[in-house]
């Protein structure tokens, strides 16, 4: 008699693992978004992604704030001066230096005092939705060059004005461009796009206390159904005031894809608490530059 039970039994307990798996499965995190990582250059907004469009794209993803830089500092301008229309979006604009004026700039910019001249004029003018409250995103295809004179200026720069930075670098360049300036507000963009493992990224979290990881391309980062993998799971859950989400939007297929890129990060947040999903979500980003916590979302 009790095997005959059992089975049923079993059955029930089965069907009941699906249903809760799928829930699972369907899960999305639903609070504001702040994106810590978009660009917005000429190539995308000479071209299909106008303002009305980009906006209309943050709108539906649920983002109500960026961080906005661009090659050159133009296309970051275009968006601090639409304030009538960023706020009708319900998209709060926090303005960053880019070092780039083309793309030549990418590979010199650290030893090139013109780029340190350009920064110091950006930060006298100012943008139309106030000050800008960063430098980046910059890259160091080799960390040796974060030694170069114009890094190490532009780290202590930084450091002196409370201005935060958002590089793309390996982990070895995080020590030394913090060795530069070590009370820097450093965002690492893709917390390592070459995959420094999660002991590293750890161990670096625990050195700088001023250290953020921002997560898009991060590799590792989510398994083959866009769940977190689990070491990354646990990194996230013991850090959870340590780590931004962000588009990277630098080419305009990103731009094309927003909404996609937008929904997969809300996929994985569903994987933490919710408490953890809130402060990687908004809650870090917001108080990195004094943000309140956002209106009702405007009618799309």
């Amino acid at each position: 008699m009790t095997r005959r039970r059992s089975r049923p039994v079993a059955a029930l307990l089965a069907t009941l693992a699906l249903l809760a798996g799928s829930v699972a499965q369907a899960q999305r995190y639903d609070g504001p978004l702040f994106d810590a990582h978009l660009h917005y250059n000429d190539e995308a907004w000479r071209a299909e992604h106008t303002l009305p469009d980009v906006l209309g794209r943050l709108q539906r993803s649920g983002v109500r704030a960026i961080i906005a830089n661009s090659r050159p500092n133009d296309g970051t301008r275009t968006l601090a001066a639409a304030g009538e229309q960023t706020r009708a979006a319900g998209v709060t604009v926090v303005p960053f230096i880019r070092l780039y004026r083309n793309r030549a700039d990418y590979t010199g910019w650290f030893a090139d005092e013109t780029i340190h001249a350009m920064v110091l004029r950006e930060l006298a003018a100012g943008t139309p939705a106030g000050p800008y409250r960063g430098l980046g995103e910059f890259h160091l295809y080799d960390s040796a060059n974060a030694n170069g004179p114009v890094a190490r200026q532009l780290m202590q720069l930084a450091q002196a004005r409370d201005l935060a930075v958002l590089a793309h670098v390996d982990d070895q360049a995080i020590d030394l461009l913090m060795a530069h300036a070590p009370r820097a507000r450093l965002i690492w963009a893709h917390t390592g796009i070459g995959g420094a493992s999660v002991e590293r990224v750890r161990a670096l979290l625990q050195k700088y206390p001023m250290l953020m990881g921002e997560l898009s391309y991060r590799p590792g980062l989510t398994d083959a159904g866009g769940g977190l993998s689990a070491e990354w799971k646990a990194l996230l859950t013991d850090h959870a005031d340590r780590f931004l989400v962000g588009s990277d939007t630098w080419i305009n297929a990103r731009w094309a894809g927003y909404e996609g890129l937008m929904a997969d990060a809300r996929r994985w947040l569903a994987d933490l608490p919710a408490p953890a999903a809130r402060r990687i979500a908004w809650d870090n980003a917001a108080r990195l530059f004094g943000l309140p916590e956002p209106a009702a979302r405007p009618a799309e």
